[in-house]
């Protein structure tokens, strides 16, 4: 394919030149010994710098590319610091015995030899352009990334050779007499041209893979012709007419001819599609008549490009001779001659890649030493001077600036022309908070937020409900078998020990009442204050303002020639206005290119009437910009007598007041719905906090029937055992244990027939024996299924010690500890709030540390003004 054919540019080669000595002998002679010990790291450092630059380079590869563009780039960087220090010029008193030789790239048996830093700049440029040439030459244009690193490098390539035009160097090169044609100004454009072309050809490759349609392609195509014959114009002028090899130069018509054919061929695809056969006709004969030319003339061209070229003609052929049988045979048009047709159009994608950037050696070290005191103080001095002028200048810029600002809006100017255009606005910080609001629902979106809090107070009602009931069930259950078993029934009541729970229960009940009466006020709010929230509503906000309208009757009709004469003086000040940032970026520029320190180191003429000579360049300036301000002074008045006029027609204070009137609404609109949502959100966060105090208090409620049930079966056992009276001695035993209980147990001796016995999977009394857990299934409550082993229970009960004597044991059975009941806990460790008579109640939600809501209406107060925080307050 012809996209695989590209030119890259080979490096020059240079002779080697010991830069250390002659250049330590110049700092000796013109500075001092001293000052030549000091400099010598800068002069290795750029002995170093050049051997680094100039070497022959090796098969190239990506990375050995990278490497020479970097030590190009040093080098580069190095030159521009000597340039100033070191007079390495033939018509001045030079640096002794030094002398830079190049080879010519293309003619490499051509080398030239002169004492000029120009020559050595020149080339180091010419050799980064081409080893940029060599980096795209070298990418792998099938892939994305590939294509991408190509076009760029093409581009940098571009950029290095018009920056060795464009600074100068290549002219300076020329002046310091006889060089080689490969840096000269021409050779450096045509080089750029063709670095541009290549670059733009990359484009035309990613187009066609990625299916673009014709008609971006052909301008695509067109424009890389356009580049290729601006390349082959240049070489076949002189002086690079008659320096080129002749395969060159085919290449670059070839090349020409083929984009401008591939551009005539993709055009063609277009009009075929809209049916225009006969220019399709005479695009593809022009295209086919500018191949055959370029072939005769092609003469060593690669055989890939050539082949391209054949298809891309066999392609057009078959289309041509397709859309003339079906204009001879349907649309019998008449084919125009192609001196009627017009250009093609093209598209250029690409350009010149600036290496200001990567050139600048204003962050560079080397040599800093050498400027003479004299000189520095002159050039600190000639600096001021030019800040006091740059200085001075801007801040007139900036007041008149501002001044144009402050007086267009007192007279509302340019807003009452787009509000009589229909272009209304509203001030910014009004703008972003109605944005706000529309973002977040806007006040259509209130209905479902309320919603949501009554989903939430329901939920959180039917938690507590389902609470309740699992305590009131276990309460009945405890009442059922004390009324069955009656004083044998000893254990603590169920409303004793769940007083504190049904406490908070009710705490949470009445705050849940209280946050539905605040809901209510809130909906109540949103009903209300619906009317002056609904403009929110509308997008754009701006449609909401007023705008000016023009009068019902016209005296003299003539409105449109007050408004039309009002907007052409407020594009000429809008044109003055850019005129003067124009300005003071072109004094930035100037300051940033103004160099004189080779001047003052070069000591030519005294100093002051060098100032007086460079400072001169800014008056030419500095005269533009007092002409700006007096014109912006004179367009104001103007704009001023106008602006009256057209006050007085369209009655622009009506328009203000009912603006500004409906700014306010807006502005309170905002302010309510912010009110309102603020305490909307505290009702959010309050049920969400209540939501989960009310989990915790349930799962504490399981935790606690849970263990009440054990309790349950385990008491049932001791009640059934005792109804039952195993034995005769049991009795008694346990009538003399019963009568002893109060005794503490370190006064009785265990028995020493038993030792203690693990503990059974239900909680049985330690030292029992295992035995079935009783069933009773005609009395069994809810609760009493089995549960599962949760480990031996601590030694001290959580509920609170039982009375002495209130559950007898077997008397071979050994003896709990006093105090022990059978309030144990569910699992090991734990402990239940419900036992704990200095358990704190709820806390308002402003002091509650725990888990737990607050309170409602914590704060006294009427509901609910929009500036306080508290969303639930008392009725």
């Amino acid at each position: 394919m012809a996209a695989n054919v590209m030119l890259a540019i080979h490096e020059k080669k240079a002779a080697a030149v010991d830069l250390y000595r002659p250049l330590r002998q110049y700092i000796a002679s013109a500075y001092s010994e001293r000052d030549a010990a000091t400099a010598d790291d800068d002069l290795c450092a750029v002995r170093d710098l050049r051997a680094a630059a100039v070497e022959s380079p090796s098969l190239p590869d990506s990375s050995s590319l990278e490497q020479r563009r970097a030590a190009l780039l040093a080098y580069a960087r190095a030159l521009a610091l000597v340039e100033p220090r070191f007079p390495i010029s033939p018509d001045r008193a030079h640096v002794h015995s030094l002398s830079f030789t190049w080879h010519d790239a293309f003619k490499t048996n051509k080398k030239v030899g002169l004492p000029s830093v120009h020559l050595e700049k020149a080339a180091v440029l010419f050799n980064l352009g081409a080893v940029y040439s060599q980096i795209a030459l070298a990418a792998d244009r099938t892939t994305d990334v590939g294509i991408r690193t190509a076009c760029g490098a093409f581009q940098s390539a571009a950029g290095a050779f018009a920056w060795l035009r464009e600074s100068g160097v290549a002219a300076k090169a020329v002046a310091a007499g006889a060089t080689t044609v490969d840096v000269t100004p021409d050779c450096a454009a045509m080089l750029e041209k063709l670095m541009l072309a290549q670059a733009q050809e990359c484009f035309f490759e990613k187009v066609i893979a990625g299916g673009k349609p014709p008609a971006l392609c052909s301008k695509v195509a067109r424009q890389v012709g356009v580049f290729y014959e601006e390349a082959y114009a240049a070489l076949c002028a002189p002086p690079l007419s008659q320096h080129f090899d002749r395969t060159w130069v085919s290449h670059v018509q070839l090349k020409a001819a083929q984009f401008y054919a591939d551009a005539c061929y993709r055009f063609s695809l277009d009009l075929h599609q809209q049916e225009e056969i006969a220019q399709e006709i005479a695009r593809l004969k022009i295209g086919m008549n500018a191949l055959a030319d370029a072939k005769k003339a092609a003469k060593g061209v690669a055989a890939p490009l050539l082949d391209s070229v054949n298809k891309l003609e066999s392609n057009m052929k078959t289309n041509l001779d397709r859309a003339m049988k079906e204009n001879n045979s349907v649309y019998l048009m008449r084919v125009p001659e192609a001196g009627t047709l017009g250009a093609l159009p093209a598209a250029s994608l690409v350009k010149s890649t600036s290496l200001a950037e990567v050139l600048d050696a204003s962050n560079e070290r080397l040599f800093s030493s050498l400027v003479p005191d004299g000189s520095m103080k002159a050039l600190s001095k000639y600096t001021e001077m030019v800040d006091d002028i740059i200085r001075t200048q801007a801040e007139k810029l900036q007041q008149s600036s501002e001044i144009t600002r402050v007086r267009l809006k007192e007279m509302d100017l340019p807003d009452s022309i787009l509000s009589l255009e229909g272009n209304v606005s509203i001030p910014a910080d009004l703008k972003e908070d109605v944005e706000a609001v529309q973002i977040s629902g806007g006040p259509a979106g209130l209905e479902a937020e309320l919603q949501q809090l009554r989903d939430l107070n329901r939920v959180n009602q039917e938690l507590l409900v389902q609470t309740e009931e699992m305590l009131q069930k276990e309460a009945s259950e405890d009442a059922q078998f004390r009324t069955q078993f009656g004083s044998r029934w000893t254990r603590p009541q169920s409303s004793t020990l769940t007083k504190n729970i049904q406490d908070r229960l009710n705490l949470f009940a009445g705050n849940l009442k209280k946050a539905a009466a605040s809901d209510a006020l809130i909906g109540r709010d949103v009903k209300e204050s619906y009317p002056l929230m609904s403009i929110l509503d509308r997008r754009p906000i701006e449609s909401a303002l007023p705008s000016i309208s023009r009068p019902i009757m016209s005296l003299d009709g003539n409105e449109d020639a007050i408004v039309g004469a009002l907007k052409q003086s407020l594009r000429q000040l809008e044109s003055l206005g850019a005129q003067r940032a124009g300005l003071e970026d072109h004094l930035k520029e100037m300051k940033r290119k103004d160099d004189i320190l080779p001047k003052l180191m070069a000591g030519v003429g005294a100093h002051d009437d060098l100032f007086r000579k460079e400072i001169a360049k800014y008056d030419p300036i500095c005269a533009e910009i007092a002409d700006n301000i007096v014109a912006q002074e004179q367009s104001l008045l103007q704009i001023q007598e106008q602006n009256a006029q057209f006050a007085a027609v369209f009655t622009l204070d009506d328009y203000k007041v009912a603006r500004e009137r409906c700014y306010k609404q807006i502005a309170a609109a905002v302010a309510k719905y912010q009110a309102i949502k603020k305490n909307m959100n505290d009702g959010l966060n309050f049920y969400v906090s209540l939501q989960d105090a009310t989990g915790k208090i349930q799962q504490q409620c399981s935790d606690f029937i849970m263990t009440r049930n054990i309790q349950c079966r385990e008491m049932i056992e001791d009640v059934q055992r005792k109804l039952a009276g195993f034995n005769l001695s049991s009795s008694s035993h346990n009538t003399n244990t019963l009568r002893s209980s109060s005794v503490p147990p370190d006064q009785h001796s265990p028995p020493p027939s038993h030792a203690p016995h693990a503990q059974s999977s239900y909680g049985a009394p330690p030292g029992g024996d295992p035995r079935p857990v009783y069933s009773q299934p005609e009395s069994r409550p809810p609760y009493s299924q089995p549960y599962p082993t949760y480990g031996a229970p601590p030694q001290q009960p959580p509920y609170g010690a039982a009375h002495p004597g209130q559950y007898q044991q077997h008397p071979q059975q050994h003896q709990p500890p006093p105090g022990h009941d059978y309030g144990q806990p569910a699992y090991p460790g734990w402990r239940g709030p419900y036992y704990n008579g200095q358990q704190p109640q709820p806390q308002p939600r402003s002091q509650q540390p725990g888990p737990y809501p607050q309170a409602p209406y914590s704060a006294p107060g009427a509901y609910p003004p929009h500036h306080q925080s508290n969303y639930y307050r008392p009725q």
